[in-house]
């Protein structure tokens, strides 16, 4: 995890959750597993539940995700906050990821989503993907969350003792509306075909 990520993360922390360390948050961190860092400590409050999800069991990890595009672990509206960083370049269909993200946080629920825009090719085990701020606010978009915040670190923005400047990370805070019953509709209408077209082409 290098310099840049963990400190987006932390200014996503104390600009929208400062003032709700007493609240009973359940907060979700896709990609946890600990390699060369963590966002946990920013999150350990007493009244707040982080919980780590990834694809395999791994240090900072307390739940496996079984299918990656469908989280039969986690129920519908159940999330307050759902934090991702240095994984959504790994996924092959981010968008189904995002669409899995909307169906499980809470209305009023924060997403904060950290991801490059630049640097070298890491597999992990494969490397797909940039993003820039008008990719992430038609993510949003697409996913039926309000975008309250996207911003992209220049390279010459800040200089990292871990030379992290250069991925260039693309930062993206989301929050659910309360939808109506036509958004609602058209939200569950899309869960369902993403999901099987997903299935379909990884046949």
């Amino acid at each position: 995890m290098h310099q840049s990520s963990l400190e987006n993360m932390k200014a996503f922390c104390d600009r929208y959750l400062s003032g709700r360390k007493g609240d009973p948050l359940l907060i979700l961190d896709l990609g946890s597993c600990d390699i060369n860092g963590s966002y946990k400590p920013f999150f350990n409050e007493p009244a707040w539940i982080y919980r780590g999800l990834d694809l395999q069991q791994g240090p900072n990890v307390d739940i496996v995700l079984h299918n990656p595009y469908r989280w039969k672990e986690i129920r519908t509206s159940s999330v307050d906050v759902f934090i991702s960083g240095q994984t959504f370049e790994h996924i092959e269909y981010f968008w189904i990821t995002m669409i899995e993200i909307s169906r499980i946080l809470k209305t009023g629920g924060l997403c904060c989503i950290i991801a490059p825009s630049g640097g070298y090719k890491h597999r992990y085990p494969v490397d797909c993907w940039r993003f820039y701020t008008d990719g992430f606010a038609a993510l949003a978009r697409f996913a039926y969350l309000e975008a309250l915040e996207i911003y992209t670190q220049d390279d010459g923005e800040k200089e990292y003792g871990d030379e992290s400047h250069q991925w260039k990370d693309t930062v993206m805070i989301c929050r659910k509306p309360r939808w109506t019953w036509h958004t609602r509709k058209r939200a569950v209408l899309a869960h369902w075909l993403w999901h099987h077209l997903a299935e379909y082409s990884g046949s």
